[in-house]
Parts: C-alpha cells; structure tokens; sequence
C-alpha cells in the first residue's frame, strides 16, 4: 500500500469511529487500525488527576486553557486520542466542534487505568509523539511512579524523566516548574 492510501485509510476509520456514539461513561480513541472504548475514570484516578491539573493550572501561560477529555485527531497518522488533560491554545474555540488537532496541545496527561494499563503505557507512548504532542506526563497510581516523556522527533520520545510519588519531576517550558507529587494516591492492592 502507497502512504497516501494508508492515509485514506486512516482518515476512513478516524470518521468511522468519530461517527460513534459511545455509551454514557465511555469515551472512544483511535490508534492505528484499532478503535479502543474505555470506561470512565475511577475516583483515584480523578483525585490524582485534580492534583496534578491543579498545579498546571498555577503554572498555565497566558493563551493556554486546561481540558480534560479532549478528542485530540492526527489524521495524517489515523490517531485520536482523548488525554486525561491536555493545554491547549484559546484559539482552539474558534475551531468549533470538539477535536483539537494534536499538534496544538502542549502537553497530554494519563493516569494509568487499571483495567487497560497497556492503552496509556505502550499506545500512548507510541502514538503521541507521532501526533506531535511535546509533553507526555504518565502517573502510574499501580507502580507509585511517574513520567514525563519529552523532545519528540521522528515518531518517538527521546527523553523521559522518571520518578516515585513524592518525587518533584521538573517539567520544562512552557510550564517550567517543579510537579510536587507528594499528594499522588497508588491504587489500592
């Protein structure tokens, strides 16, 4: 197959599952040939995610807005993905609808689930630094870790800082300042 039919074929799937209605609670994503639907957060993952948007919220430059569940597209490489929270450029409201092209948003941010801990540990991984996405902070409440994947080039990360809850983890520009991770909650044994 030629780039431009993977392309179409991409593009195809991408409409097909925007084209989905997912149930209450459920969100749906695209990666690859696959359409993935997820259950919604549990309250840990919420908890832990309050913390971290909170001090991301502290830290925001002027013209950027906090979302959380997002549809972020990237056509050109058949991805959608819905980050737990993204930043994302004011302009964005301009665009209507409810996708945000990928490559707009600063940062995307995914409390491991533990019911599909392999969406956000090895897709995510994978797809965002091909959707351009500079940031990818993963909390892992399982392990009691984090990381911060960074300098994306040629479809992969090329940096990663890694650390344990109660950890500071420095996280660079735009942001620039120290996540404190002391108030992260490990899902229960």
């Amino acid at each position: 197959m030629s780039d431009s039919e993977i392309a179409g074929c991409h593009a195809r799937l991408l409409r097909y599952a925007q084209s989905l209605t997912a149930p209450s609670g459920w969100k749906v994503e695209v990666s690859g040939d696959e359409i993935i639907v997820m259950a919604g957060p549990s309250v840990i993952r919420q908890r832990n995610l309050l913390a971290v948007r909170e001090q991301f919220d502290a830290h925001r430059p002027t013209g950027l807005m906090p979302s959380e569940n997002t549809d972020l597209a990237s056509p050109n490489v058949g991805k959608l993905r819905n980050p737990d929270l993204t930043c994302i450029p004011f302009s964005v409201v301009e665009l209507g609808g409810s996708e945000v092209p990928a490559e707009l948003a600063e940062i995307a941010v995914e409390v491991v689930s533990p019911s599909n801990p392999e969406n956000d540990l090895v897709g995510k991984v994978r797809d965002y630094p091909l959707m351009r996405i500079p940031l990818y902070l993963l909390i892992d409440p399982r392990e009691g870790t984090i990381v911060l994947f960074s300098e994306p080039d040629n479809g992969v990360y090329h940096r990663q800082r890694r650390g344990k809850f109660g950890d500071s983890v420095p996280v660079p520009a735009p942001f620039s300042f120290e996540l404190a991770t002391g108030e992260l909650i490990r899902y229960p044994a």
